[in-house]
């Protein structure tokens, strides 16, 4: 499936990639030509996530815990997607106006609230789109999984009436 997926081909996507693509539809993000930053370079979200910009002609920068001087890289951004388990990375000062800002980390304080990668409050009034933690990116993973379900069980009707 990985390479179906970084061939454009049809193939079964990781959830969470797959959700943000269709956010981005849902929404009418235009990706083609848009310079994309993507912080976090994990197999099941950063990679397949920078292979799918990428086949939709997006310019795509893949960032990570040892990037250098990563406000360089975010500050230029039309979008950016942070997914590295880091509360509050991503801040106001990091992007420019009328970003797009896609939040699909998750992490728990010793408070117990739950908040994302970027600073919500910061950056909302900077942001032209910006999904919350939680209640963004996480419902789009869910309906994705059910949509890969569906996907492989007519497929394999499909097999089983040849």
């Amino acid at each position: 499936n990985v390479g179906r997926m970084v061939s454009n081909l049809d193939s079964f996507l990781p959830a969470t990639p797959f959700g943000v693509m269709r956010m981005f539809e849902e929404h009418n993000i235009e990706l083609s030509g848009k310079d994309v930053v993507v912080i976090g370079s994990s197999d099941i979200v950063g990679k397949p996530m920078a292979s799918l910009l990428i086949n939709r002609k997006a310019t795509v920068t893949v960032c990570n815990s040892r990037t250098k001087d990563l406000k360089s890289h975010t500050s230029k951004a039309d979008i950016v997607i942070i997914a590295v388990g880091v509360p509050y990375l991503l801040k106001e000062d990091m992007v420019k106006d009328g970003a797009v800002v896609i939040d699909v980390g998750i992490n728990r304080l010793d408070t117990g609230k739950l908040v994302g990668d970027a600073d919500f409050e910061g950056l909302k009034n900077k942001c032209s789109f910006l999904t919350p933690v939680s209640g963004g990116v996480g419902p789009m993973t869910i309906a994705m999984l059910l949509k890969n379900t569906i996907k492989a069980a007519n497929l394999r009707d499909k097999r089983e009436t040849k």
